[in-house]
């Protein structure tokens, strides 16, 4: 609007001193004209820029609502914002310069497509496993990754690392539910030990890191355990059909009482950390767009 009032000042100070000095009517129209397209292209300008910054608060406000809804899902956002910061995108504190303007929707519009994708591939991973909750299991996200959590007192006994009879039938409509799709079937998993503090005094095992590592294997011998074996031998060495998984899929591994997911201070909570769970390991494209929303130019 100012440079809208400049260039018509400026016209009519120039209309008067043309007129003045004997200019032409000729001269004047064509002197007028000129000044009349560069008010238009200023308004044109001004209209864009007004409109870049309608789309780009549109971006901001998606991209914030894909923020909210992938945190309450389990999503750690804030280090992808810290990142931000630190590269130092102060979008907010951008001026009216276009390019600027454009540069900065671009890179919204590409974090939010890229946060879509990946609420997306939760959504349906989830939708897959949901059957599981079924079962009274523990289907969510942490640390950016999927997980499946089975009570340890449903598998094992105290202290002990051989599956229980309702253990082996929970383990088995795990298995049945990974084998029937394709997609779950084609996926990375980690069978992940987990204890309570409390020490393990002597034994096999020696200690909390032991007993949780051999658990996840005990788990992850039977998942890949072919389902149509005979059955044979007693006790610990006992064989018998399993889930039938891939094996080149499926990994374990012990994390003692490293990381609780309840503080240690009553049964109920060292309960909760007494557990092993079936983690659904990030693949190269989900690593990627993850990496990406960090990776802004």
């Amino acid at each position: 609007m100012k440079r809208n009032l400049v260039a018509f000042s400026s016209v009519v100070a120039l209309g008067l001193a043309m007129a003045a000095c004997g200019y032409s009517e000729d001269e004047w129209q064509a002197q007028l004209a000129k000044y009349n397209a560069e008010v238009a292209k200023n308004k044109a300008a001004n209209q864009r820029v007004a409109d870049l910054e309608q789309q780009l608060e549109a971006s901001k406000n998606r991209v914030a609502g894909l923020e909210m809804q992938l945190e309450a899902m389990g999503l750690d956002i804030n280090k992808l914002n810290t990142a931000l910061a630190d590269r130092g995108q102060a979008l907010a504190d951008l001026n009216a310069d276009m390019d600027k303007m454009r540069k900065a929707l671009t890179e919204y519009q590409a974090r939010a497509a890229t946060l879509e994708r990946i609420k997306e591939r939760m959504l349906t991973l989830r939708k897959k496993l949901e059957s599981l909750t079924r079962l009274g299991l523990n289907v969510n996200i942490r640390k950016n990754r999927m997980i499946i959590s089975l009570p340890g007192d449903i598998l094992f006994d105290s202290g002990k690392t051989e599956l229980k009879e309702e253990g082996k039938n929970v383990l088995r409509e795990v298995a049945k539910v990974v084998r029937n799709d394709q997609t779950l079937l084609a996926r990375d998993f980690q069978v992940a030990g987990h204890t309570d503090n409390k020490p393990l005094k002597g034994g096999p095992y020696l200690d909390n890191w032991g007993l949780s590592l051999m658990r996840a294997r005990t788990v992850l011998v039977f998942l890949v355990t072919p389902t149509d074996i005979e059955p044979s031998g007693y006790g610990a060495n006992r064989i018998e059909p399993g889930g039938g998984l891939p094996t080149s899929r499926w990994s374990a591994a012990g994390y003692g009482e490293t990381d609780p997911v309840a503080a240690n201070d009553s049964p109920d909570n060292m309960q909760k950390n007494r557990r092993v769970e079936l983690i659904v390991m990030p693949n190269v494209e989900e690593m990627l767009d993850l990496k990406s929303l960090t990776a802004v130019p």
